[in-house]
């Protein structure tokens, strides 16, 4: 792979998760914080009239609108995708300055720690998840692949594009402590991109199995054996609902708060508005993310299912 010559930071591509917001505002103030001798780096505040307004999105979310089909309508009545259609004439791959990585920053009511999401298994940047990882091993990567993300998020608008989602966070609140830790993960993931500018091109990693990954080096440097665990998208947990489609249950309190923990067949899953515990009838174990956010209510998600990869990935000491 050639050598990373854009980096693109984003926040606000929902209005009221102020995390990334406010991120890109201190980065604009003090661009040094961002800047590495190989790459430019760029910041990016993307839906300014739903920031404005403090509200998710104004028409729609812009977050759902990035795919061809919204960047190729020729005259655009919703706010959002005229906007993308503007991010794309600028950053995207046939843009004035198009970015290599964008890094989207988000955050969540769910209780999802530090997680990186990647919408494919490009080997790049598995092989970045692995070095963020053995950096900080609290940190969840989820893999968003065949969910279709990669088609409309904002980030699928550069060569690679990648997400952080920070929570719990509660929409329209700046909490410090997780301020703090975004930051520091948005400054690893630059000096790592710009450690990676420095050396040869990295092993390929095989694609996404069950069983553990290895590659064969291609290049002189020291290679080590790094664990890298993902969380695969399987699919997506509607709320019960009656004839008329209100809600009729919400999250069990056994399973609040319990993102990346493992849920059984037989385990609690709702708690109905009468008291009634509903079950999970799954036949296997899986791994819910996303539980209970709160801007997926309107999308009718409880929670998202994913299926645990634990993978071994070979990488060149130097990162």
């Amino acid at each position: 792979m050639d050598k990373i010559r854009r980096v693109l930071l984003v926040g606000g591509t929902h209005g009221n998760e102020l995390t990334g917001i406010y991120l890109i505002r201190r980065f604009q103030h003090a661009p040094q914080l961002i800047s590495r001798p190989s790459f430019e780096t760029m910041t990016l505040l993307s839906n300014l009239e739903a920031i404005a307004a403090g509200v998710r999105y104004v028409d729609q979310d812009m977050n759902r609108c990035c795919d061809r089909a919204h960047l190729e309508l020729p005259e655009p009545v919703d706010y959002e995708v005229r906007r993308a259609q503007e991010i794309n004439r600028r950053f995207g791959p046939s843009g004035s300055t198009p970015a290599d990585v964008i890094l989207d920053i988000h955050s969540t009511t769910s209780n999802m720690g530090m997680t990186l999401i990647l919408d494919d298994h490009h080997p790049f940047k598995l092989r970045l998840a692995a070095a963020l990882s053995a950096q900080q091993p609290d940190l969840r990567i989820y893999s968003s692949a065949n969910s279709g993300r990669q088609q409309d998020a904002l980030r699928s608008l550069g060569r690679f594009g990648i997400c952080l989602e920070v929570g719990p966070v509660a929409q329209g609140v700046l909490q410090a402590d997780l301020f703090q830790r975004t930051e520091a993960l948005v400054q690893q993931i630059l000096d790592v991109l710009d450690q990676q500018n420095w050396h040869e091109p990295l092993p390929k990693v095989q694609p996404l199995t069950t069983q553990p990954v290895t590659t064969q080096p291609v290049t002189t440097h020291p290679v080590t054996m790094q664990p890298l665990t993902v969380y695969q998208y399987l699919g997506t947990v509607p709320y019960p609902r009656d004839t008329e489609g209100q809600i009729t249950a919400m999250i069990h309190p056994h399973l609040q708060g319990r993102d990346y923990e493992s849920l059984n067949p037989g385990d609690p899953i709702f708690l109905s508005l009468t008291g009634e515990t509903l079950l999970y009838t799954g036949e296997t174990v899986v791994f819910p993310v996303f539980i209970n956010e709160a801007a997926y209510y309107e999308k009718d998600i409880a929670m998202v299912l994913t299926q645990r990869h634990d993978l071994q990935v070979d990488f060149a000491e130097s990162l």
